[in-house]
C-alpha cells in the first residue's frame, strides 16, 4: 500500500447532492402545496354561472329569498313588481321560472290549478329546506278533494285563522283619523253577484235576496240574477258608495270564510248586510257595530222593516260609521288579472320572516275538519 492516501471524490459529491436536495426539497414542497391548495380553494368556492343554473344575475346577488309561482291562480298571471308596487312588499323575489326549483325556498301551487292526477306537479322531490305551499281562497264546500296531496306540504296560504299565512282584507288602526263624510246616497240598498251556481252554495244567498226584494228595493249588478245592470270594475267603489246598504252576501257559510265582498262597502262609506259565519266570527275581524247580520233577524221582512227605518232615521244611520274614528279599510284591486295578488305577496313577505314549517299530513281532514255533512267534490 502507498503511503500517499487516495483522494475519494464520491464523498464531497454525495455531500453536494445531499445538500442541494435539503435546498430544493422546500421550494418543491411549497410548489406542491400552492398547486393543491390553488385546486381546492377553486373547488370549495367555486359558483355555478349563470349559464349553469339559469338564475339571473339579479336572483345571483340577492340575499333575499325565493317564491316560485309553480301554478298561477287559473293561469292568470301578475306583474311580479306588483307586490312592490301595490303593497310596499319587496322582502323576497317573486318568479314564475320553474328552471328555479331546486334552489327555491318556496314554491306556491294554487289548488284550482293542480291536476286531478297530479300531474304538473314538479317531477323531483322536495329539497329538504323547501316550502310548498298550498294556496286555497275558496270555502269547503268549492274546494275539490284530489287524491294524493297528504304530507306534501308544509305551510297553508287561504282565508282561516288556524293557517300559516293568511288571505284577508283587515282593518288597520289609524292613529290620526279624518273625519268621515258619508258619500251621498241615491239608493237604499244594492247587490253585486255574479254567481247563482246552486253547486257553489249559492243558492242560500239567492233565496234569501229573493224574499228581501219582496218588502225593499235591491239595485242589483251582475250576472247572478236575471235582469241585472252590468257593472264596469272602474264603477264598482263608486256603485256602492251611492247605496245605504249592500249586501255582503257570501256563496257559501263556514267559518272565517269572509271575503272582499265584505271589504268593498267598508271602504265605499257603505252599511254592509251580511249573510255568511255567525256574528260572532264576523266580530273576530271587524266593529260589532260597522255591519248588520241577517241572523239578527227574524226573517227577510223583519230585516226590510229595519232597514227603511234606518233609511229615515239620520242618527241611527250614521252610528254603523263610528268605527271610522280609530280604523281604516284599505281597498282591494279588482281585475281579475289583480285578482290574487294580495295573497301571494303576503307568501312572499312570510317566507322572508318567518322560517317555520307547519306539514299538513291530511289535508282534506284539517280542511274540511268543521263541515258537516259535506261531500267531497
Amino acid at each position: 500500500m502507498s503511503s500517499t492516501a487516495r483522494f475519494d471524490w464520491k464523498v464531497p459529491f454525495y455531500i453536494i447532492c445531499v445538500t442541494c436536495g435539503l435546498i430544493t426539497l422546500p421550494l418543491f414542497l411549497k410548489s406542491i402545496g400552492n398547486q393543491l391548495s390553488t385546486v381546492c380553494t377553486a373547488y370549495v368556492g367555486k359558483v355555478p354561472s349563470v349559464k349553469e343554473t339559469n338564475i339571473s344575475s339579479v336572483i345571483q346577488k340577492s340575499e333575499k329569498p325565493i317564491l316560485l309561482i309553480w301554478l298561477w291562480p287559473y293561469g292568470v298571471k301578475f306583474e311580479l313588481k306588483d307586490c312592490k308596487t301595490h303593497f310596499n312588499i319587496d322582502s323576497c323575489v317573486l318568479t314564475d321560472d320553474r328552471s328555479l326549483y331546486n334552489v327555491a325556498d318556496g314554491v306556491l301551487f294554487y289548488h284550482k290549478s293542480i291536476a286531478w292526477d297530479l300531474g304538473n306537479l314538479p317531477k323531483d322531490p322536495r329539497p329538504a329546506f323547501q316550502k310548498w305551499i298550498w294556496y286555497n281562497v275558496e270555502s269547503p264546500t268549492n274546494t275539490g278533494r284530489k287524491a294524493g296531496l297528504e304530507n306534501l306540504f308544509n305551510l297553508t296560504l287561504t282565508y282561516r285563522r288556524d293557517l300559516d299565512i293568511t288571505a284577508r282584507y283587515e282593518l288597520s288602526i289609524v292613529k290620526s283619523p279624518e273625519p268621515f263624510v258619508c258619500p251621498q246616497k241615491n239608493k237604499i240598498v244594492c247587490w253585486i253577484a255574479s254567481n247563482n251556481i246552486a253547486g257553489t252554495g249559492a243558492s242560500v244567498r239567492q233565496n234569501y235576496y229573493n224574499e228581501l226584494r219582496k218588502h225593499i228595493d235591491v239595485n242589483v249588478y251582475g250576472r247572478a240574477v236575471s235582469g241585472a245592470s252590468s257593472l264596469r270594475q272602474e264603477d264598482y267603489y263608486s256603485t256602492i258608495a251611492s247605496c245605504k246598504f249592500y249586501l255582503a252576501f257570501e256563496n257559501s257559510r263556514h267559518e272565517d270564510y269572509i271575503t272582499e265582498k265584505l271589504n268593498g262597502p267598508m271602504v265605499a262609506g257603505t252599511v254592509p248586510i251580511v249573510l255568511g259565519p255567525s256574528r260572532e266570527n264576523y266580530e273576530q275581524f271587524i266593529p260589532a257595530d260597522s255591519f248588520i247580520h241577517v241572523d239578527d233577524f227574524s226573517d227577510p221582512k223583519a230585516l226590510a222593516e229595519y232597514l227603511l227605518q234606518l233609511n229615515q232615521n239620520e242618527e241611527m244611520y250614521m252610528r254603523y260609521f263610528a268605527w271610522r274614528q280609530y280604523f281604516k279599510a284599505t281597498p282591494h284591486l279588482l281585475s281579475t288579472q289583480n285578482e290574487f295578488t294580495q295573497p301571494i305577496c303576503a307568501a312572499c313577505d312570510h317566507i322572508a320572516k318567518d322560517n317555520t314549517f307547519n306539514v299538513v299530513h291530511d289535508l282534506f281532514w284539517w280542511f274540511h275538519k268543521n263541515v258537516e255533512g259535506h261531500q267531497w267534490k
